[in-house]
């Protein structure tokens, strides 16, 4: 799994002094980047070649302020959509999960193409098991 670490900043916690629930999908697209520069190593919005089609977050306990560690792999790798695996770590205890659903898109066409093949060796290098 690729991971990326972050400070949890003041602003994206709560009233309640945990972090928002709407920081996490950030957080998420953020650790992603790795994937994007799969597809586009300059991260080219002129020709992007990804859509999101959906995701979903389980919170599984409360994050605080202090420091996290999000965890990316690839969970499953079909002929043109791709689900990424992550999740949210903080102090030893997996704190969030996520599944987000990517396409590879052609824009111009408005349709998914395959993914290719250079690109689905680097997916397959970091596939996991989601749980």
């Amino acid at each position: 799994m690729l991971e990326e670490s972050y400070k949890v900043r003041f602003y994206e916690t709560d009233a309640l002094k945990h972090v928002s629930n709407t920081t996490l999908v950030q957080w998420f697209e953020s650790a992603r980047e790795p994937i994007f520069k799969m597809f586009t190593p300059e991260l080219d919005v002129d020709n992007w070649p990804l859509i999101l089609a959906s995701y979903k977050v389980d919170f599984l306990k409360q994050i605080f302020l202090g420091e996290v560690t999000i965890k990316t792999g690839i969970s499953r790798l079909g002929g043109s959509s791709f689900d990424v695996f992550q999740e949210v770590w903080q102090n030893g205890e997996r704190c969030a999960k996520g599944v987000t659903t990517m396409v590879h898109f052609d824009y111009q066409g408005q349709k998914a193409c395959p993914v290719p093949d250079a690109v689905r060796a680097q997916l397959q290098d970091i596939s996991v098991a989601a749980d």
